[in-house]
């Protein structure tokens, strides 16, 4: 899985499976676009992206989360719940706003 953090007037932290990367999914007038500007980051394993997550969002983060990897670890960590799962052309995805 990939991490990388955002600065600005908040931290945005943006996770997505690695095999994602730099992919695009379509579905009707639903986009996700894996662009590597905004997700392309430094690959952990679940371990040490379970720490990050908390660590993140005891910083009032705010979480972009794209693929099935990075989403039961977000689910793992309890910044999601199984109601903010949605999918784009079968691909799960969480937004958080803590």
């Amino acid at each position: 899985m990939l991490i990388k953090i955002h600065e600005s007037y908040r931290y945005v932290v943006a996770i997505c499976d690695s095999e994602l990367l730099g992919r695009y999914f379509d579905e009707g007038k639903f986009q996700l676009d894996i662009k590597e500007s905004f997700y392309g980051g430094k690959e952990v394993y679940e371990e040490e992206l379970l720490k990050m997550i908390k660590k993140m969002s005891g910083e009032d983060a705010t979480f972009n989360i794209v693929g099935e990897e990075s989403v039961k670890t977000a689910l793992k960590a309890g910044i999601i719940s199984g109601a903010g799962i949605k999918k784009i052309a079968g691909i799960p995805y969480a937004l958080v706003l803590i």
